[in-house]
Order: structure tokens, then C-alpha cells, then sequence
């Protein structure tokens, strides 16, 4: 226990007990991360460097704050979504590591943006952003402050999908570490970690049988094919909704039935959008779904469902459960929205497990530590995690659970490195 407390704004530090035991739970089963923060603590790579990272708090993240601090970071932590939050994490955090945290599940948009200030009050060199909410308000409304950051990384499709604007528009003004495409990342925390989160959140939510359900994903990128898989899995006939081809195409091949949203919400039962997009469920759609139609969505923010133009048709919002609010229509029809259309997978689960995030933390470690050894040589532009660190995160994962692989024989690499020796 610290004995001086930091500056925090948090629900209760008497929850601190309750998360110490959350966090020391998920580092069971963060292998990957624990060995990093080994090295961090002998070598210092962040000594004196200032870090607010904006993020979903939980016992997960925590471990990755640890990490950081461990490594000499000054460290801020902020809320990347109001329903995020794990109220007994943050409190250990602050009580037993130290570290500053500004983090209250269910706050408001007008404390999440001041939240946001108060992490680049820090002055921070390093960001670690889930969104781009904190790079794009230090671009636009503290530019004085941009001489003063290193680089950041970016974890979420929403987030690259920002930052490549900005870099497109030449308003990036530090380079940008695009861990979301990490292979490490993506394969496994966007396609297992949501997946099963989703559904869990799904499940948490309402205690319905997938099994049987009509259940629509909106969008078959990585956490769309997690999604599908994972309701398939439990039962659920899975419909595709998509805009691009190729994804389209893979989602038929993989076994699902694809068409338009303007098909598939007549024939709904449950839909998950995972898109990173604006409004891929839209009024017209709400109005046409079956009555009772379960919405809900996995997406890094909750623009992804018009909830505001569904309101303007509404005649009664009703809290039914915890994160299920029924939205009773004008014509006669109901939608139940889980979540307040935030990440189900969040608001109404704890998240991906510790096993996937401790892939996805390494490479926000990682991705930190090239930012700084590499000051003053990087382009103001989105990079991606080098290729070595990707199979040493995998290498390091496998040895974690007793995983032993075949190497390459000699006489293997003088044949994949030459053409002369024939077949």
C-alpha cells in the first residue's frame, strides 16, 4: 500500500481489497506481460518519461500499468469509455501501485472530456489511446503541447482509422504506433477476445438461449469473425451483414449466410455491430426490426447505433435489467438496447480474458519502448509493431503454456533461400 495517495478520481478507494485480488488474478494468466515488466524493472527504459494513457480500466489494463510504472514511466491512467470501468481496480491501482487514475464507471460525456484534459495536463511525452480521443484533442485544442510528445500507440480500429486521417490531412505531429494490426493483436485479441467477450456480455445482459436465435454481425472484420464464430458456436444461425466484397466473400465461405441490412433486419433476432463506423444501424433499420429485437454492439464507440434518431420514435425508455433498456416505439414495436449501445462486451462483461490481453498489453509495452529508444528517428506517421517483436510476443506465449514447435533444418533454409535448387 502506497502511503501517500496520488491525485485520483475514483468511486471508492474502500474497493481497493476487491481489486488488488482482480489484479493479481489476471497477471495468473499474463505470462507474456510479466516477463516484460521483469526486464523493464532492471533496464529503466521509461525513466523520467511522462505517460497518460487512455484506456478501458480493468484489472487487464492494470497489469499493463503496472508494467509501465515498473519501468520507470510517470504514469496517468484515464477511462476510454464511461462503462468500462472496473470501480475496484481503479481504487488498488491508486491505493497499492500509485498510480494516478481519473476513472468512474458510468461517468458522463462532461467527465470523460475533462478526464481527458487532466491526462494531457500531465504534459504527457508518451500517449497510449483507445479511440484517438486524446491524440485528437491535444491536435486540436492544446497544439502548443505537441512539440512536447514522443509518439503514441493506438489499440482499436476506430483509433488507426483516425489517426490515418490525421496522417492523410498531415496533422499527425509525432508518429503513431498502430498496435491493432499487430498479428499478435488481432488474430487473437480482436477474433477470441471479442468474441467471447461479446457473447458474454450478450448472455450477462439479458440470460437468453443463443441457440435457435437469428443473430446478425454487422461487419466480418476480425472482431466480426470472432463474434459469428462464437454465436455459432453457441447455437445461433448466423446472418453477415458487410460492405466490402472480399469480406463478404470470406464470411459465405466460412458458412454464413451474407445480405444487406436492409434484409437482415427483418429477419434479426439479436444484433452485434463491430464495425468502427458511424451509424451502421440506422433508424430505418430500428423501425423495420421484429419486435423485441435484441441490439447491441462490440464496436469501439457507441456511434455505431443510432440511438439518438431511434429516440426521436420513441414513446418510453425502460431500465428491464442492468444494461438492458427497452426503447417502446411508436409503432407499437420494442427494441432492447444492451449497454447504452457502449461495448457490451464491457459494459455489461469484464472484457477479453487475461490470457488474449496479455498478447495485446505486450504490444502496447513493446510499441511504448520503440517509441522512446527510436526519439528523433521515426516519421510523423502510423507505424506498425516491428515483425520481431510480433513472434516474440507468440515465441514467449507458447513457452507459457508448454508449447514446443519445430525449427528449420539446414538443408530446409538453403532451399528456401535460393533458386537454383530445384524441385
Amino acid at each position: 500500500m502506497i502511503n501517500t495517495l496520488p491525485k485520483h478520481e475514483i468511486k471508492d478507494i474502500n474497493l481497493a481489497d476487491q481489486g488488488k485480488k482482480q489484479i493479481e488474478w489476471a497477471e495468473r494468466d499474463m505470462p507474456v506481460l510479466k516477463s516484460i515488466r521483469e526486464r523493464f524493472i532492471k533496464e529503466q527504459p521509461f525513466k523520467g518519461i511522462r505517460l497518460s494513457a487512455c484506456s478501458h480500466v480493468t484489472k487487464e489494463t492494470a497489469n499493463l500499468a503496472i508494467t509501465l510504472k515498473a519501468g520507470g514511466a510517470d504514469a496517468v491512467l484515464i477511462a476510454s469509455n464511461p462503462l468500462s470501468t472496473q470501480d475496484d481496480v481503479a481504487a488498488s491501482l491508486v491505493r497499492d501501485y500509485g498510480i494516478p487514475v481519473y476513472a468512474i464507471k458510468g461517468e458522463d460525456t462532461q467527465t470523460y472530456l475533462r478526464h481527458v484534459n487532466i491526462a494531457l495536463d500531465h504534459r504527457p511525452q508518451i500517449i497510449i489511446d483507445d479511440g484517438s480521443d486524446v491524440v485528437a484533442t491535444i491536435t486540436k485544442e492544446r497544439p502548443e503541447q505537441l512539440c512536447e510528445v514522443i509518439g503514441s500507440t493506438e489499440e482499436t480500429t476506430t483509433g488507426i482509422v483516425r489517426l490515418n486521417a490525421m496522417a492523410k490531412d498531415d496533422k499527425l505531429a509525432f508518429p503513431a504506433m498502430n498496435v491493432n494490426d499487430s498479428q499478435t493483436k488481432h488474430f487473437f485479441d480482436n477474433r477470441y477476445g471479442t468474441g467471447q467477450s461479446t457473447l458474454d456480455g450478450v448472455i450477462r445482459a439479458t440470460n437468453i438461449l443463443i441457440a435457435g436465435k437469428n443473430v446478425v454481425v454487422v461487419g466480418y472484420g476480425w472482431c466480426g469473425k470472432g463474434a459469428a464464430m462464437r454465436a455459432r458456436g453457441l447455437g445461433a444461425n448466423v446472418i453477415v451483414t458487410e460492405v466490402d466484397h472480399v469480406k463478404a466473400l470470406e464470411a459465405v465461405m466460412d458458412g454464413f449466410r451474407v445480405m444487406s441490412m436492409e434484409k437482415a433486419v427483418k429477419e434479426g433476432d439479436i444484433y452485434i455491430t463491430v464495425t468502427g463506423n458511424r451509424h451502421v444501424i440506422d433508424l430505418s433499420h430500428f423501425l423495420d426490426m421484429k419486435d423485441g429485437a435484441i441490439v447491441c454492439n462490440s464496436g469501439h464507440f457507441d456511434l455505431e447505433l443510432n440511438l439518438e434518431a431511434l429516440k426521436t420514435k420513441t414513446t418510453e425508455i425502460t431500465r428491464i435489467r442492468p444494461f438492458l433498456d427497452e426503447y417502446k416505439l411508436e409503432n407499437g414495436k420494442s427494441i432492447m438496447v444492451l449497454g447504452e449501445g457502449r461495448l457490451v462486451n464491457l459494459a455489461a462483461a469484464e472484457g477479453h480474458p487475461a490470457s488474449v490481453m496479455d498478447m495485446s498489453f505486450a504490444n502496447q509495452a513493446l510499441g511504448v519502448e520503440y517509441l522512446v529508444k527510436n526519439h528523433g528517428q521515426l516519421e510523423n506517421k502510423v507505424y506498425t509493431i516491428p515483425a520481431e517483436a510480433d513472434y516474440e510476443i507468440a515465441k514467449l506465449k507458447l513457452e507459457a503454456m508448454g508449447i514446443k514447435i519445430d525449427t528449420l533444418t539446414e538443408g530446409m533454409i538453403e532451399y528456401m533461400n535460393s533458386w537454383t535448387i530445384g524441385t
